[in-house]
């Protein structure tokens, strides 16, 4: 079906699914992004030192509660509670350090304040303590927003064609083999994708976030990225101190657990608001920027919209304006939405659903038969 037309679906389905897979138009709209700014408040562009920091003090001093009361009082507890009680820290400080991620996102943005300088300082230490290397992937994320939708130049998630899936994907297209892949996506997809560049874009030799000589980045990019390379080696070696004077379970129930939810959520997150039946991607026939940075899709994830700053709720937004700060990306989101129309994508399935939905639905993209060459669209018969 084409552009703007519904996909054919079970008749299963509820009315509020269905809508959900309504195609997103892939024609070029009727709009430009300099009317998008027009109608978005002047004042949702200024960046406030004060507003911004106050979100690091508040975030960090959730962080140091949480680990105040796990290490004071949770060696006292019942064992009935003990592991529960274990359980809940790893799952609040999870959230908590995932905000304190976005944060440093929107640094690398230059979202944080007006100065440079104050926002890769900002940005280089909240991510080194996530073991994020912050410049490496800064520069990254930055082609991704310059690439979106592109299948030959966007930096993540890049989907396959049919014709360059694995011998190996039939057998994991079923309910064991979804389960194996997004276990596997959830814990290991960031880590496999800073050092080895799975689910990136192709390059023409090894591509490594940690490498400064690799083709990910420039000349002039390559000192910033020993920067974070020392960044992470630092926080390394306190690791390795605490491991010493605590142990390496400590340091593993204290850090380790709660980064690795870190992890999956960002990786969930990012994958959730690239990865949609309604979405469009591109090949450079038919790419431009306008219509990339459309095909992406705005999620609910309830009480955690707010921990993680919105990012998972204003992402049209954030991709048209990746320099507003997040406090102000609700307000711009609702000023364009009427602007957009149909080009606004929505999503309000239960994440868990949607993330095994995706799985299901979105194996490889191919332009539909019969249409506009140029336009593909996620598919999943094998």
């Amino acid at each position: 079906m084409g552009a703007g037309g519904r996909m054919s679906s079970p008749s299963s389905l509820k009315k509020s699914d269905s809508d959900h897979l309504k195609r997103v138009p892939s024609t070029k709209p009727p709009f430009t992004l300099g009317e998008l700014k027009k109608a978005i408040p002047p004042h949702c562009f200024q960046r406030s030192v004060l507003r911004s920091f106050s979100y690091v003090v508040y975030d960090l001093t959730l962080a140091s509660i949480f680990y105040y009361v796990a290490t004071t009082y949770f060696q006292s507890l019942p064992s009935l509670l003990f592991y529960p009680a274990w359980a809940l820290y790893w799952a609040a400080q999870g959230c908590v350090l995932t905000g304190v991620w976005v944060i440093a996102h929107e640094c690398g943005h230059h979202a944080f304040s007006d100065y440079q300088w104050l926002d890769d300082t900002v940005g280089l230490i909240l991510h080194s303590f996530l073991m994020v290397p912050y410049f490496s992937w800064k520069y990254s994320h930055r082609r991704h927003h310059s690439n979106t939708g592109s299948l030959e130049r966007d930096e993540v998630f890049v989907p396959k064609q049919k014709s360059a899936m694995k011998w190996y994907s039939t057998y994991l297209n079923n309910p064991v083999g979804r389960v194996l892949t997004l276990t596997i996506q959830l814990v290991l997809g960031w880590p496999l994708y800073l050092a080895f560049n799975v689910s990136g874009r192709p390059y023409d030799r090894f591509a490594c976030h940690y490498d400064p000589y690799g083709p990910i980045y420039s000349d002039r990019e390559r000192l910033q990225i020993f920067i974070s390379d020392a960044g992470l080696l630092a926080v390394a070696y306190g690791l390795y101190r605490l491991v010493l004077a605590k142990g390496f379970a400590w340091v593993v129930c204290v850090y380790g657990v709660p980064l690795l939810i870190v992890n999956g959520f960002l990786v969930l997150i990012t994958y959730l608001q690239h990865t949609h039946t309604a979405l469009p991607h591109y090949d450079s026939s038919e790419w431009d920027w306008l219509r990339g940075a459309l095909a992406t899709v705005d999620r609910d994830y309830g009480i955690l919209n707010k921990v993680f700053h919105n990012i998972t709720d204003t992402h049209v937004a954030h991709h048209l304006v990746s320099t507003m700060p997040h406090y102000h990306a609700m307000e711009a989101t609702k000023a364009i939405k009427p602007i957009l129309g149909q080009y606004y994508h929505f999503d309000g399935t239960p994440v868990v659903k949607a993330m095994w939905r995706e799985a299901k639905e979105c194996i490889y993209v191919e332009p539909d038969e019969g249409e506009k060459k140029g336009i593909y669209w996620y598919k999943n018969k094998l």
